[in-house]
């Protein structure tokens, strides 16, 4: 295959062909980048017709990588039509694991920031007696007292890594409807996010499985007072997660640290079968630099993208559902925030559009999948 860029800034694709005294050529890149599919001369048949087609193909999607890959460090806010735009266009190109992609991202993950054994705040990477710094307010520390030091495990709970399969389940609007339960259920170890509903009829959409699930304390704060009160409730509720580990910012604010504490003492009290964990501090700290050199400059990472980023360390395979940060689909339909509500984010907390920006270049580049609207029916 041979390639001739004309002045018209397009691109020929050239290929000879046994039997053929001449190459068949074909535009497979036009000058913006994604021309329309070609038309072959009826000398070549229906076989390279589709080579060539998938060639074209896959150039277009190599185009489309790049130009998501480009967006990521301007500084040009991007309307969402532009994503939806490019999502559409992605949405045509047949996705392949690349493990070669997976290994080296991954090990630019491990030698950052290190999920396996720093996701987790535990007894081996906080020493008793130590000053921690806190995530966000980091002029403040807490002394890790012999109380605190108990809370935590000895060693990370993940440490028994890869898992197989990773199903990361965010609670974008777009889970309404998909029929991708049965498919997440059938994970090895699943990820959620913000204490969402699983049970009733939209576990058809979202699935029941939990493993891990993060928990804002503004939600302790807003929904159980703290647990000052409404303890029976909040240890009914979670029990549908099962035996998950509930994972809280303890270390991140200070305003965080008592209501997660509480959550952890809420739940020995009960004899629950959930367990309290909590993000370490100085994991979060060295993400969020990793990924600003990326170009996702935020006050903080959402808890999805940090879930995400870890689960690509601790998975052999990542598979993501919900992710969503748009009003609308691809066909223009409105679509809710979260598939429970239609609450938005504050402004300017997160960067969700770079955020994502960066999971499409990870599902372009082979080394976590997207699923991007309804899963097959088994």
């Amino acid at each position: 295959m041979t390639f001739v860029l004309l002045g018209t800034g397009s691109v020929r694709c050239c290929s000879s062909h046994p039997g053929m005294n001449e190459s068949i050529c074909v535009t497979c890149i036009s000058s913006s980048g994604l021309g329309n599919r070609p038309q072959y001369p009826s000398a070549l048949t229906t076989a390279n017709k589709d080579g060539i087609y998938q060639f074209e193909l896959d150039t277009k999607c190599k185009a489309i990588q790049d130009n998501i890959l480009s967006s990521s460090f301007k500084k040009k806010r991007y309307p969402e039509d532009y994503y939806l735009h490019i999502v559409k266009k992605l949405q045509n190109c047949t996705w392949v694991r690349r493990p070669e992609e997976s290994a080296k991202f991954r090990s630019e993950l491990a030698s950052c920031c290190n999920a396996v054994h720093n996701f987790i705040a535990s007894q081996n990477n906080t020493p008793l007696g130590s000053n921690m710094s806190y995530e966000v307010d980091s002029k403040k520390t807490i002394l890790i007292t012999e109380d605190i030091f108990r809370m935590l495990p000895v060693s990370s709970p993940l440490s028994v890594y890869p898992f197989k399969n990773c199903a990361v389940v965010g609670n974008g609007g777009i889970l309404k409807n998909s029929s991708c339960g049965a498919e997440i259920d059938r994970s090895d170890f699943v990820f959620r996010c913000n204490l969402p509903p699983t049970m009733g009829s939209i576990s058809k959409d979202v699935g029941n499985k939990t493993n891990l699930v993060t928990v804002n304390p503004s939600i302790i704060a807003q929904k159980y007072n703290k647990l000052n009160e409404k303890k029976t409730e909040f240890v009914e509720n979670v029990a549908v997660y099962g035996d998950a580990f509930l994972l809280l910012p303890a270390f991140s604010f200070r305003s965080n640290t008592a209501t997660s504490f509480k959550v952890y003492h809420t739940l020995q009290e009960f004899k629950a079968t959930q367990r309290a964990i909590f993000f370490h501090p100085t994991y979060l700290k060295n993400l969020a630099q990793f990924w600003r050199t990326k170009g996702v400059k935020a006050y903080r990472l959402s808890s999805g993208f940090m879930i995400t980023s870890a689960a690509v360390e601790l998975c052999e395979n990542v598979k993501l559902y919900g992710f969503w940060p748009f009003s609308k689909s691809t066909e223009k339909m409105p679509i809710s925030h979260h598939y429970y509500d239609n609450q938005l984010p504050k402004p300017g907390f997160h960067a969700m559009p770079k955020e994502y920006n960066q999971i499409l270049q990870l599902h372009g580049k082979g080394i976590l999948k997207l699923q991007f609207g309804k899963c097959e029916s088994d």
